[in-house]
C-alpha cells in the first residue's frame, strides 16, 4: 500500500521540506497499512522508528498495573509518535500505538531521521538532542525528589501515629514484667505462711469483684483514695504500702474492700495476700493496655494497606468512606489539637466502581488543602451521600475561603497562590483530572469566607474504556 508523493506533500508536517528533501526522507522509509488491533509499537521499547500518520487513527495506550488506558489518539494526518532514538540513544516509546481504524502510516527508521536532521538542520539536531537529554534528566530528578518528599511526609506521619501505641505497649510490657515478678513473689510468701486453699479461693473471688480501672476515680479523687488506702495499710501493719496502695487505687479498690480481705486473711498472710491481689489487678490492666496498643498498631497498618491499595486491582468496588478514613489516618500528623473532624456519613451509600488508590490521592489533596486553609484551627467536615446516579463526597473547612478569581482558576494546571518554598500548590488540577477524566465524575468548589466546600460526584458504574 503506497502513498503518493503529492499526498505526503499535502501534509502540513512536510510543508517546509523541498521536493528533494522529502524524496530523501521517503527513500529510506516505508508505508505501513493499518488494520484495527494491530500494534505498531510498544511502550518502553526502543523508539527505533518515527511514525507519521497518513490516514486512519491510532490509539496511544499507557499501562497502569494490569490495566490499559488510552491517553491520546493520532487521528489527524501529520500526527506523529516515536523516533526518539534519532537524538537520544536511550529514547523509548512513551506509549503503545494500537491501530483504531483502517489507514496508513509512514514508518521512518530513527537512523534515517537522524541523518536527514544532521544534514538539513544540524543546529536544530543539536538543540533537540540537548533538550531531550536535559528534559529526561530533569524529569528523573524531579520525580525522584517528589517521590522522596511524598514518601517522607507519609513516613513521618505514620511514624508519629505508630510511636504512641508502640511506646505505650513497650512501657506496659516493662511494667507487666515487674507485676509478674511481684505476683510470683507474693505467691511464694503466701505458701511460706501456709495459706489455705479456702483462703486463697476466697481472696481470688474478692479480686474478681473488682471492675478495674474503669471504676477508678481520676485526678484529686484518685490521690485521696490512694492516701486512704495507704493509711489503712499502715494501721494494719502492712509493709510495702507505697507499691500496694497505688495499684489498688488504680483498680478502684477502696478501704471497705480491704476490710473484707482482712477477714479472709490472718495476720502474716495479709501483706502477701494484698500484694498478690494488687499485682494481679495490675497485670490484668497492663495486658489490656498492651492489647489495645497492638490493636491500634494493627489498625494503622490496615489503614496504610487500604490507602495504598496494596495487593488489589486498580479498578474495584470502592466504599468511599473507607478511603476517607484511611486518608485521615495517613494525614493524622496534620490534624492537630485545633482541628475538629466532623464525620457526616449518610447510611446506605453504595460502593462505586473506581480506581481506589487514585481516589485516595484526591482525598489526600482535598483534605490536606482544607487543613492548611484553616492554619491549625477550625472544623473539617467530611460528608457522603447517595445521589441519583452515584455518590457525592464533600470536604468542607472553616478557613478563610477562596476569592472568586482563585476559585475560578483552582483546577488549572500549575496554578497556585502558595509560597513555592512552603508548598507545591493546591494540587486540585490532579484531583480534577482523576475525577473527570479517569472516573467521568464532577468536582466543583463552593467557597465563601468561613466555609469552603469541595464537592465530588462519582458515578456508580465504571466509565467505558
Amino acid at each position: 500500500m503506497n502513498a503518493g508523493f503529492d499526498e505526503l506533500r499535502a501534509i502540513g508536517l512536510f510543508a517546509s521540506l523541498t521536493d528533494q528533501q522529502l524524496s530523501e526522507l521517503l527513500a529510506g522509509s516505508s508505508v505501513v497499512g493499518m488494520r484495527p488491533g494491530l500494534e505498531l509499537f510498544r511502550e518502553g521499547e526502543h523508539a527505533d522508528f518515527w511514525w507519521v500518520l497518513i490516514d486512519g487513527a491510532v490509539d496511544l495506550i499507557r499501562h497502569v498495573g494490569s490495566e490499559e488506558n488510552v491517553v491520546a489518539r493520532m487521528d489527524v494526518p501529520g500526527r506523529w509518535a516515536g523516533g526518539f532514538r534519532a537524538w537520544d540513544d536511550q529514547g523509548v516509546y512513551l506509549a503503545t500505538g494500537r491501530v483504531a481504524t483502517t489507514g496508513r502510516i509512514l514508518r521512518v527508521p530513527a537512523e534515517v531521521l537522524r541523518g536527514r536532521i544532521a544534514a538539513w538542520f544540524p543546529l536544530g539536531g543539536h538543540l533537540i538532542e540537548g533538550l531531550s537529554r536535559t528534559a529526561r534528566s530533569i524529569e528523573a530528578t524531579v520525580r525522584q525528589r517528589q517521590s522522596l518528599v511524598a514518601l517522607g511526609t507519609l513516613a513521618a506521619g505514620l511514624a508519629h501515629e505508630l510511636n504512641n501505641p508502640a511506646a505505650a505497649a513497650g512501657r506496659a510490657a516493662g511494667e507487666l514484667d515487674d507485676a509478674c515478678h511481684a505476683l510470683l513473689a507474693a505467691v511464694s510468701r503466701l505458701a511460706e505462711h501456709q495459706v489455705s486453699a479456702q483462703q486463697f479461693g476466697a481472696l481470688d473471688r474478692l479480686r474478681q469483684e473488682v471492675t478495674g480501672a474503669a471504676a477508678a476515680p481520676e485526678g484529686l479523687a484518685l490521690a485521696d483514695l490512694e492516701d486512704d488506702l495507704t493509711d489503712w495499710l499502715t494501721r494494719h501493719g502492712v509493709g510495702r504500702e507505697w507499691t500496694i496502695a497505688p495499684s489498688l487505687a488504680a483498680a478502684g479498690v477502696d478501704t471497705d474492700w480491704c476490710e473484707r480481705a482482712a477477714l479472709i486473711l490472718d495476720g502474716p498472710t495479709l501483706e502477701p495476700g494484698l500484694e498478690w491481689a494488687a499485682s494481679a489487678l495490675t497485670a490484668v490492666s497492663l495486658v489490656a493496655e498492651v492489647k489495645e496498643s497492638t490493636q491500634r498498631i494493627s489498625a494503622l497498618v490496615a489503614a496504610v494497606k487500604s490507602y495504598t491499595q496494596m495487593d488489589r486491582v486498580s479498578m474495584q468496588r470502592v466504599d468511599v468512606t473507607d478511603g476517607l478514613e484511611s486518608t485521615l489516618v495517613m494525614l493524622g500528623q496534620m490534624l492537630g489539637a485545633g482541628i475538629t473532624v466532623v464525620r457526616d456519613y449518610a447510611t446506605g451509600v453504595p460502593p462505586v466502581d473506581a480506581h481506589a488508590a487514585e481516589l485516595n490521592q484526591v482525598w489526600t489533596n482535598l483534605i490536606g488543602n482544607a487543613v492548611e486553609a484553616m492554619e491549625g484551627k477550625g472544623t473539617l467536615r467530611l460528608s457522603t451521600r447517595a445521589s441519583e446516579h452515584g455518590v457525592v463526597v464533600e470536604v468542607a473547612d472553616t478557613g478563610c475561603g477562596m476569592p472568586p478569581h482563585v476559585a475560578a482558576r483552582a483546577f488549572e494546571p500549575f496554578f497556585t497562590t502558595k509560597d513555592p518554598a512552603k508548598n507545591t500548590g493546591l494540587g486540585l488540577d490532579i484531583a480534577h483530572r482523576i475525577i473527570t477524566e479517569r472516573h467521568r465524575g464532577v468536582i466543583d468548589i463552593d467557597s465563601r469566607p468561613g466555609r469552603t466546600v469541595l464537592r465530588v460526584q462519582i458515578p456508580l458504574q465504571a466509565p467505558a474504556p
